[in-house]
């Protein structure tokens, strides 16, 4: 069984010396390129809209909740 390399060396070398913080963006960020390489997004307007009809989520929670979820993508 052939094994690819998923991590050239380089990256292998920059993890290493990554704290917890740098290493937690990485793994995102790369998880985010593997989903954008399959062709699947994020689409928040949708996702607000599904909370939204979740059972005790009023409209102050919901916004609270959309703030932490576009923080944790980095979106602006």
């Amino acid at each position: 069984m052939e094994q690819r390399e998923i991590i050239d060396r380089d990256t292998y070398k920059k993890i290493k010396k990554m704290n917890r913080e740098e290493l937690t963006k990485f793994i995102i960020k790369y998880g985010d390129e593997l989903l954008g390489e399959q062709g699947k997004t994020i689409d928040l307007p949708a996702l607000e809209e599904e909370l939204s009809k979740i059972k005790g989520i009023g409209g102050k929670r919901l916004e609270e909740i959309m703030v932490v979820i576009e923080k944790f993508l980095d979106v602006e």
